[in-house]
């Protein structure tokens, strides 16, 4: 594969024939699989995705390939506990809710409700992860 650095928006050259293959945010491209202009070959989290169950997880073809966009919440460093605890649970809640399951599901997103101390690990191990690969890889910031 070679890799098309691009600036701007990659999917209408997908979409055109123009690039046969591309990786891109489940989010984003899911309508474009459920409509048929785009066949997922796979998924790039270690388990398959429940919005796209038929669709393999690339680790299951590349073992130990595990590699998925994230987002969080976070507060200044100064946060009182109380108020960083408090956001938690209130976030927690909201992510158990069936409804608000359903929702993120049905975008292809899975949640991960962590503890701030579990999110904190799960930063530091993404980032120690991530290094690797840049050093393994010799990336250069251009």
């Amino acid at each position: 594969m070679v890799h098309i650095p691009y600036r701007t928006p990659f999917v209408p050259d997908l979409l055109a024939g123009q690039v046969q293959v591309a990786f891109g945010p489940t989010a984003g491209m899911l309508d474009l699989v459920r409509s048929g202009k785009l066949r997922a070959l796979a998924v790039t989290p270690a388990k398959r995705l429940a919005a796209l169950p038929d669709v393999p997880a690339l680790g299951e073809f590349v073992p130990g390939y595990e590699a998925f966009g994230w987002y969080g919440l976070g507060a200044p460093r100064k946060t009182p506990t109380e108020v960083v605890n408090k956001l938690s649970d209130a976030t927690k809640a909201a992510l158990g809710d069936p409804k608000s399951q359903a929702s993120f599901v049905e975008l292809g997103i899975e949640p991960m409700p962590f503890s701030p101390d579990e999110f904190a690990k799960f930063i530091a191990n993404e980032t120690d992860k991530w290094a690797k690969v840049i050093k393994s890889a010799g990336i250069k910031v251009e």
